[in-house]
């Protein structure tokens, strides 16, 4: 049975980092997709940042240039590194992984799901 944990969340003041981490117990990790979506009080799930079974990278708009995602796939690990958080990040972080998955976007395109982690920033 596949497990998705992440671990990394907390409360961190505008402006500060936090870092991620994603661990997936799939045989072959390097031909997942890995993404991150976040889901804040009263709102739908969106897309945050994935990196797919190729290497290709993508941010949403609202992320972009303050979080980089990365993988370590001998550790079969994601990282989400977030910097320069806003009050407006504050959500549950969910990372999921899909085999092979090239519309990484799309939140039911993956069958694999964490827990989620809570992050808050606070103003």
């Amino acid at each position: 049975q596949v497990q998705v944990v992440e671990s990394g969340g907390g409360l961190v003041q505008t402006g500060g980092s936090l870092r991620l981490s994603c661990a997936a117990s799939v045989r072959t990790f390097s031909s997942y997709t890995m993404g991150w979506f976040r889901q804040a009080p009263g709102k739908e799930h969106e897309f945050v940042s994935a990196i797919t079974w190729t290497g290709t990278i993508a941010y949403a708009d609202y992320v972009k240039g303050r979080f980089t995602i990365s993988r370590d796939n001998a550790k079969n690990t994601v990282f989400l590194q977030m910097n320069n958080l806003k009050p407006e990040d504050t959500a549950v972080y969910s990372c999921a992984a899909a085999y092979r998955l090239n519309r990484y976007t799309t939140y039911g395109g993956y069958g694999y799901w964490g827990q989620g982690t809570q992050v808050t920033v606070s103003s």
